[in-house]
């Protein structure tokens, strides 16, 4: 695949790409349920969380820049431990964010149909086509409505943490004794919970090191938007969280199946904004095609590097003339709207089983990250990003991610995720044992 450097991506493009993953409808959504689950002590669990992922985002950050890959953390667990991890990571990735964009384009045709009174298919199969359509430019219009995207939700989150500190030093009434008496309502097993509900809140930002492989300076532009996003994700979740917990008493803090019910939008209601629902559905929307938009791209560029070196079938090594792998970009919308499908079908079972799979297919690839960076660190070259304390911080962010396995043994709701997702890498890794070069290192 080659880019003229005028259609590469630039350092503004990745970092936005970057903080516009994490700063998804979950956020907006579901933030709700951390805080009723952990009381205000879900800001110690989403400093955790964050440190965490942090520390992995600089392991993945440093071997990107050392040796850049459109196959990102799948390449290095290929030349870490062969190809048949290679192939497991890479095809596991493919899989969650095939259901994922599945489920995020049913929920914004969802608000899209309401919004102008038809079938929920139609707005999708429109979206689906454009957002394909932009996928087989150049990879420059991709970055370019990613960072506009992006642009919209880090502004709203902005404008939130503005607002909120206005209220709280201003006219509102914050909840400070509410805020310390609700501390841990439910204690250590509480706190534990709450992890659990968080811990995957920043999932999403490792597309940044995808992306990087076509930027015009690989080494330098994942290094300086590694470091760029992790601060300030962690400032506006717990800058978010914050100020819903100051402002709103408990008992108006919930899971939110629509905008209405979200916890921002009650914010907005105690600031008398008006139509506060109506601008959260747009925000929501934005932030559920902004993640279709990156998961096709990520999915595509997946699928065409693994061809590359035969874990993919050849057909999806085609580019366009733009430089897009135009067949694996196809492939991605097939099982867009294959998922979308299956959700309107719902078979007994199937469905839950598949997105508790995804809810583990994140850990996993964690734990691989980490792994690959242990095994490699030797013999990478120095870069811009270097992660301190090697071999210890990496054994330790080890023993945090079981940590999380262990707690999720331990509950009936997140116990299914590890099943889930051990069936699924299970079986990828028989079918990659199975292939000729499965030891091979790529």
């Amino acid at each position: 695949m080659s880019n003229s450097e005028s259609n590469k991506l630039k350092t503004r493009h990745l970092t936005m790409m970057g903080l516009g993953s994490a700063i998804g409808a979950g956020l907006f959504l579901g933030v709700g349920v951390g805080i009723q689950i952990a009381g205000t002590s879900i800001l110690i669990a989403y400093l955790v969380a964050g440190v965490l992922v942090t520390l992995i985002m600089y392991m993945l950050g440093e071997m990107a820049s050392a040796r850049p890959s459109l196959g990102s953390f799948s390449t290095y667990a290929g030349q870490a431990f062969g190809n048949w991890a290679r192939f497991t990571m890479g095809w596991l990735y493919w899989f969650m964010l095939i259901m994922v964009m599945g489920a995020e384009i049913t929920g914004a045709a969802a608000i899209l149909g309401g919004w102008f009174g038809v079938d929920p298919w139609i707005p999708a199969l429109v979206a689906v086509v454009f957002f394909a359509v932009v996928n087989f430019g150049a990879v420059r219009g991709f970055g370019e409505f990613e960072f506009w995207f992006a642009i919209i939700k880090v502004a709203v989150i902005v404008a939130f943490l503005v607002l909120g500190a206005w209220l709280i030093f201003g006219p509102a009434e914050t909840q400070t004794s509410s805020f310390v008496e609700n501390f841990a309502p439910n204690g250590v097993p509480g706190l534990a919970a709450g992890l659990l509900a968080v811990a995957f809140a920043f999932g999403g930002i490792e597309l940044v090191t995808i992306a990087a492989a076509e930027s015009e300076d690989p080494a330098h532009n994942v290094a300086t938007a590694v470091r760029a996003i992790i601060f300030r994700i962690i400032v506006f979740y717990l800058g978010a969280v914050a100020v819903i917990t100051l402002l709103l008493p408990f008992s108006r803090i919930q899971d939110a199946d629509v905008a209405a019910q979200s916890p921002f939008t009650e914010v907005l209601r105690v600031a008398e904004i008006p139509y506060a629902a109506t601008f959260m559905e747009l925000v929501i929307v934005v932030a559920l095609l902004s993640a279709f938009n990156a998961q096709i791209y990520a999915t595509s560029r997946l699928v065409f590097d693994m061809a590359r070196d035969g874990n993919a079938p050849g057909v999806f090594k085609y580019t366009s003339k733009t430089g897009s792998p135009l067949y694996a970009v196809i492939l991605s919308m097939i099982f867009a709207f294959a998922s979308v499908g299956l959700q309107y079908w719902n078979p007994p079972g199937l469905l839950t089983f598949l997105f508790n799979a995804v809810g583990g297919c994140l850990l996993v690839i964690w734990f691989f990250i980490v792994t690959s960076y242990i095994k490699l660190k030797p013999s990478l070259e120095s870069t811009e990003i270097r992660v301190p304390g090697f071999p210890w911080i990496p054994y330790a962010v080890i023993l945090g991610l079981l940590l999380i396995v262990l707690l999720m043994l331990f509950d009936p709701s997140a116990r299914g995720q590890l099943i889930a997702v051990a069936v699924i890498a299970g079986g990828l890794t028989i079918v990659s044992l199975l292939m000729p070069n499965s030891r091979t290192k790529v």
